[in-house]
């Protein structure tokens, strides 16, 4: 007999993609067969998938984006991707499919939803992104990463916490150095696409802070493509060491090497956070719609683990008083270190695993009646 397959869909952003890419490595270490639907969009963010995940691209669309061509061809598009789908999945028949949310998960589980297969979805922030919510009441389960997570009426969710990636489960709980007179290093983080408003603000931030502690730190910050040259160049301008990249392929390192993290407050984010045990100050996206970033750093700031700064009130003063207050206390560092830890879920990708294979277990007695 073949392995049993488990069809994994995601795409959009590494929010997305990340919690996926951890259910996918725990999956094939159980010995199941693993394959990930996404858009070219979400491919991008496949690098680190593990090489025995096969990788299907299918079509799929947004009324966010595009002018009214494109949003004319959207319904076309998604349909294109949903008879995909289908056609695959009757040839390989799959005996979990899991959604993560994005619009490019949209045919694999409309095509899982139409064929009756066992389906669940797993919403990383703690208000269901727009797909999520549709498919909330036609799953067998909805699985949450943060908790408490805002739910449709009548939809019971489980609490299995936001899957972090094998790098990062590597170095979860990793011993947390103390700021103090030696090297230093501030971390900051833009989600998986940069943000500009930490380019605009963190480097002056920096730049204001005393000289007592500005000449021990150095930077590791996450910026979008266009605005890395003129981040790099206010840094090097200041006299501050400082690595600007669009994008870090070695975050779960340097978290680990990190006196203090700045960063947007994504579900992926906040959960590495958690394993790994950092102090953090934490951004929430005001233009977000349903404010989930900042519900995703409720359970870190409530645990005094990370400072929590609206976008009203992140200045440049602000932010430097913040980040001195954190970097001159190495007592109140450590204490939001442990805080961290105390509030993360190690554990999360291994019981999601549990949960997909209890569904497999469930096919042939059919789902439950809010699914149907």
């Amino acid at each position: 007999m073949r392995a049993p397959l488990l069809v994994i869909a995601a795409g959009g952003t590494g929010g997305h993609m990340f919690p996926a890419q951890a259910l996918a490595e725990t999956m094939l270490a159980r010995g199941w067969r693993v394959k990930l639907t996404t858009d070219t969009r979400g491919a991008r963010y496949t690098g680190g998938f593990p090489p025995g995940v096969e990788i299907e691209t299918m079509s799929s669309a947004t009324f966010a984006r595009g002018g009214a061509l494109a949003k004319a061809l959207v319904p076309l598009r998604i349909a294109g991707g949903v008879l995909k789908a289908l056609w695959k999945f009757t040839t390989d028949r799959p005996a979990v499919v899991v959604g993560f949310g994005g619009y490019p998960a949209i045919p694999a589980m409309a095509a899982a939803t139409l064929l009756r297969r066992p389906r669940m979805i797993h919403e990383q922030n703690g208000v269901l992104g727009r797909v999520n919510q549709v498919f909330a009441k036609r799953v067998n389960a909805v699985a949450c990463g943060t908790w408490p997570t805002s739910l449709p009426e009548g939809v019971q969710g489980i609490h299995t916490g936001n899957p972090v990636r094998g790098a990062v489960h590597d170095r979860a709980g990793a011993g947390y150095i103390a700021p103090g007179d030696y090297p230093m290093s501030l971390l900051v983080l833009g989600g998986s696409q940069g943000a500009r408003i930490l380019s605009d603000i963190v480097p002056q931030a920096v730049a204001a802070l005393p000289e007592h502690l500005l000449r021990h730190i150095r930077v590791a910050h996450q910026a979008r493509a266009e605005d890395q040259e003129r981040v790099a160049l206010y840094y090097a301008d200041h006299g501050i060491d400082a690595e600007v990249e669009p994008f870090f392929h070695d975050v779960p390192n340097r978290l680990s090497e990190a006196q203090l993290v700045v960063s947007r407050a994504g579900a992926s984010t906040v959960a590495d956070l958690t394993v790994i045990g950092r102090p953090s100050i934490l951004v929430p996206l005001a233009a977000a719609i349903r404010d989930e970033q900042t519900a995703n750093a409720r359970g870190l700031v409530n645990a005094d683990a990370a400072i929590l700064m609206p976008e009203s009130q992140f200045t440049v003063q602000n932010l430097a008083e913040q980040i001195e207050g954190v970097l001159s206390n190495p007592a109140a560092a450590e204490h939001m270190a442990r805080a961290a830890l105390s509030v993360g879920r190690p554990r999360a990708a291994r019981d999601l695993a549990d949960l997909v294979e209890s569904l497999a277990g469930d096919a042939g007695r059919g789902i439950p009646d809010r699914a149907q």
